[in-house]
């Protein structure tokens, strides 16, 4: 198999998979290492295919019909699950968080989460690594990139953030 031919089945592979795939699961199926993975999405990136690296592995850019719109919010961090269920369960995905850090500017993570099984993985990790969300940098205050498939979704979490309180206001 060429590298040409292993980044197209990268590309397949990601295409075809229901969630998130990790480098060495990609690596386990193409027989070469992980590192030799990393580096054919650095370089399938580069020639533009939207690879996104998760927590949980790699993943295609979601589907361009998808309306997206990005959301301030602000709670205590007790509540971070509690956001992110209340946007799956109105239809819509979390892409991605960011904070503006006075001294590094915008910092962001990507998370793709869509589903509660995708938010508890992600409260799970933070609580198994003593990690902090990034919103800990800003007071609570962060960002989040939604992707909603329809008009009526985008409404319905909104009104669900607001209702909550967790959609900052000044």
């Amino acid at each position: 198999m060429t590298a040409a031919q292993r980044r197209e089945s990268i590309v397949t592979s990601l295409k075809q998979a229901s969630g998130p795939v990790s480098a060495s699961k990609l690596a386990r199926e193409l027989g070469v290492s992980r590192q030799i993975v990393v580096g054919d999405v650095a370089l399938l990136r580069a020639a533009g295919t939207p690879v996104l690296a998760t927590p949980r592995g790699y993943m295609l850019q979601t589907a361009p019909g998808a309306d997206r719109m990005t959301v301030v919010c602000r709670h205590a961090q007790e509540a971070l699950l509690d956001e992110l269920y209340t946007i799956v369960d109105c239809g819509c995905g979390v892409l991605d968080v960011l904070v503006e850090h006075p001294v590094y500017g915008q910092l962001s993570g990507q998370l793709q989460i869509f589903s509660r099984y995708d938010a508890d993985l992600f409260w799970q990790a933070l609580q198994a690594n003593a990690a902090q969300p990034l919103c800990s940098l800003t007071g609570d205050v962060h960002l989040h990139t939604l992707s909603c498939p329809t008009p009526a979704q985008r409404d319905r979490v909104l009104e669900a953030l607001r209702q909550k309180g967790y959609l900052y206001q000044k």
